[in-house]
Order: structure tokens, then C-alpha cells, then sequence
């Protein structure tokens, strides 16, 4: 009898898990259930789509053929409603039970809306899907002035978008630099220098009270918390995740801001597994709970939950150090590893638009974040991996080209 596998979620933790479980076993039953009425689409390229510099086309990355081909069932605009795990049952809107003996959760989160007056009004966008990008793109194509909340990663996306459309737009910041959980003000001014060149414009310590509309309902302006004005008949916000674990209600799994899971993508009930955006899972190389949200994590544990759910007792673990690129400007822009964490920093400005900031955690490097100059990303991942003790070796990893023997030679790795 063949195994029965269920993967809730079609992005690229949840694809990735359903090809990894067809290669390992050319027998099982696949099935990936998504409440989303396409197939996996790159994430990554919606970007450049809602910017207007892409067509449709490359942006998809399997046609429904292909889960054809690799005998994968394929159940688009269906919802899930509730899992049992004890008769090891997902339970659909429309009354469909699918029985399985491995379940995948990879339904990753919906984007968090302001808890404001008319923050819901036609007009004021949130950026995830690829239907989230066409409505982004048509409506910025008709306007003339914006308004973008949310000084993160997400947010930039959307600055970028004004930029590409010509949108007069004002970036609302709660605090005094964009992405001040990673960045200093020396290395946010970078972002700010370039977001001003391209017509947006970063206004600190603001914030939205609420939104205001025409009589139609539509977005014209926000006003923020001192009662300033800002005209916008355009609105992005990116504030953050609201994990989709409704339906795990009852279930028995451990949550915490999302799906707990070992190393392995297990969670705490058995047969049950998750990978992508809502896991909240544990790194090795950390030796704790973290997350992470990039395309290239969630490929990987959706590749090692799949290889997991096949392979049982043989299970093996996820080991990754993250990245996250942004390509709107002049200049390269990259994270990696988890650099809002640490107990110590060094950062070092090298020019106008090159600066590096390394964080550490226990004396480990365990994140930081690079402008204007990416060439020694891959000896800070390779640190990271090794686990070295390299905080008391600082200057060393400031110089504009790290000698990495010389830093080995000066510190050591774990013992195994």
C-alpha cells in the first residue's frame, strides 16, 4: 500500500517538500492543497511584475502540467478548514476529507493590516501574492502620490514600486532610520540617499492614525499620529506576517508565533511536519529557536521536511545560513544569517554606498548586513557554519577583503 502524503501550501517550501517526496518515493500519493487559484509563482519576480518591468509570463514557475508529469495532485482555491491528527485527516471548505499518513504545513502567513480607520479603503495595497501584484501595478500605473508604511524589508519593495511608477511618494517611519532592527543610521542613510533620489521620500518618528477617503471609499491621504496630512491615492503597507494557523486550532501543536518544529521540520505531533515562513524552527548552528522567512530557507526546509516525511528514522537536518538580496538601487543590498539577533556588533562605512555590519551572538558571527559591496558574503556564511568564535577578531572582519585563513589561523571551531 502506498504512503499518503499531504502538503497544505503550494509556495516553494510546500512545492519543493512534494518533488523531494516523488524522488525519494516513485510510489507514494502526493497531493498539495493551496487556497490560491495558481501554481507556484516566484515570489521574488512579483517584484519586478508590480514594478512594470516584467510581463506575466516568467514570473510562474510550475504550470500545472508539470505536477502532472510527476503524478502530484494538485488542489488549487480549496481552504482548509481544520485538521484531525488523531485520525490523521485535513478537512476542506467544501467538505472534501483527505486522509494521509505524513502532513506538510507550509501555508507560510497573510500580511498584517493596520489596526487603523480605513485601513482596509480601495486603494491601500498589501504586497504577498502575485494577485496582491497585479492589483499593485494597476493601481500605481493611474497615480500620481503614495504613501508606503512599514520601514522593513517588504516596505522597500514597495518604495520601490512608487520609484518605478513615478509616484510622488511618502515613506512613513516609526522610528529614525529604515530597518533600524539591522541597520545603523550610517548604513540606513545609504537607503534613504537613494530613496530620495528616486522620488520617495522618508519621513522619521511618524506613522499612520488613520487613512483618509473620498466619498467612494477610496484612499486620498493618511494622517499620522501628530496630525500631519499626507496625500496619497495610493497606499502600501508591509508591517509584518499574520501566520495562517487559524485552522491548527484544537490540534495539539505547539505554537509560538507560528509552527514550532525541531531540526528535523517535525512539530510535537506525530506525522505532522511544516516548513516555510510560519515555522519557528530550531538551528543548529544557533543552539535555539529562530526564524526566517527567505525564498532560498523555505526551499531548503521544504526540501529536508519532504526527505524527513519519506525517509522516517533516517531523518536528516536543516543546517542553512539565509539570505536576502534587494536589487532596486545603483548598489547591491544583502542580509544574511539573522541579523537582528546579537549581543554584539561592528560595522564600518568604506564609502558613499559600501558599508558592512556583522552581528554576533556568544561570540559566534551570526548575521549582518552588506551595501554596495557583496564579494565576501561566502567567507562570513562559511563562519557562520563552522561556528567559530570570532567576536574578539572583529578588525579582522571589517577589512575590505577578509584574508579568512588569517581569521581561521586566530580562533577555532566547536569541537564535534
Amino acid at each position: 500500500m502506498s504512503t499518503s502524503h499531504v502538503i497544505i501550501g503550494d509556495g516553494i517550501a510546500g512545492a519543493s517538500a512534494a518533488e523531494t517526496i516523488r524522488e525519494d518515493d516513485p510510489d507514494a500519493d502526493v497531493t498539495i492543497i493551496t487556497d490560491e487559484g495558481e501554481a507556484l509563482y516566484n515570489r521574488i519576480l512579483i517584484k519586478e511584475f508590480a514594478k512594470g518591468k516584467l510581463p506575466e509570463a516568467p514570473i510562474s514557475i510550475h504550470e500545472p502540467e508539470w505536477y502532472e508529469e510527476r503524478d502530484i495532485d494538485l488542489e488549487l482555491n480549496t481552504h482548509v478548514t481544520d485538521i484531525d491528527p488523531d485520525a490523521h485527516e485535513v478537512n476542506t471548505h467544501s467538505g472534501t476529507t483527505y486522509h494521509y499518513d505524513k502532513l506538510l504545513l507550509a501555508t507560510g502567513g497573510t500580511p498584517a493590516q493596520l489596526p487603523v480607520e480605513n485601513s482596509d479603503a480601495d486603494g491601500v495595497h498589501h504586497f504577498w501574492t502575485f494577485q496582491d501584484a497585479r492589483g499593485i501595478r494597476e493601481h500605481a500605473a493611474e497615480s500620481e502620490t503614495g504613501i508606503i508604511v512599514g520601514a522593513g524589508l517588504l516596505g522597500i519593495d514597495l518604495a520601490a514600486v512608487c520609484a518605478a511608477q513615478e509616484i510622488d511618494a511618502k515613506f512613513l517611519m516609526r522610528g529614525n532610520r529604515w530597518w533600524r532592527y539591522a541597520l545603523s543610521e550610517d548604513g540606513a542613510e545609504i537607503i534613504h540617499d537613494a530613496l530620495r533620489e528616486n522620488g520617495v521620500d522618508p519621513v522619521f518618528e511618524s506613522g499612520v492614525d488613520r487613512f483618509e477617503v473620498d466619498d467612494d471609499g477610496h484612499v486620498t491621504g493618511a494622517v499620522d499620529p501628530d496630525g500631519n496630512h499626507y496625500d496619497g491615492e495610493w497606499a502600501g503597507v508591509a508591517i509584518g506576517l499574520d501566520f495562517n494557523t487559524e485552522f491548527l486550532a484544537g490540534s495539539g501543536l505547539e505554537l509560538d508565533d507560528g509552527v514550532v518544529v525541531d531540526e528535523y521540520m517535525q512539530t510535537n505531533v506525530e506525522d505532522v511536519y511544516a516548513a516555510g515562513d510560519l515555522t519557528k524552527f530550531y538551528d543548529t548552528i544557533l543552539d535555539a529557536q529562530a526564524q526566517n522567512g527567505a525564498w532560498g530557507s523555505a526551499k531548503e526546509q521544504g526540501s529536508v521536511a519532504g526527505s524527513n516525511m519519506v525517509a522516517g528514522d533516517e531523518a536528516e537536518a536543516f543546517r542553512w545560513v539565509s539570505s536576502y538580496s534587494i536589487t532596486h538601487f545603483d548598489f547591491p543590498f544583502l542580509s544574511f544569517g539573522h541579523p537582528t539577533r546579537g549581543d554584539d556588533e561592528i560595522e564600518q562605512k568604506y564609502s558613499d554606498t559600501e558599508w558592512r555590519r556583522l552581528a554576533f551572538e556568544n561570540g559566534q558571527l551570526v548575521g549582518g548586513v552588506l551595501i554596495g559591496d557583496l564579494s565576501q558574503q561566502s567567507k562570513f556564511k562559511q563562519l557562520i557554519r563552522e561556528e567559530r568564535q570570532v567576536a574578539d577578531k572583529k578588525e579582522l572582519l571589517v577589512e575590505k577583503e577578509v584574508d579568512l585563513e588569517e581569521v581561521k589561523a586566530q580562533t577555532a571551531a566547536p569541537a564535534e
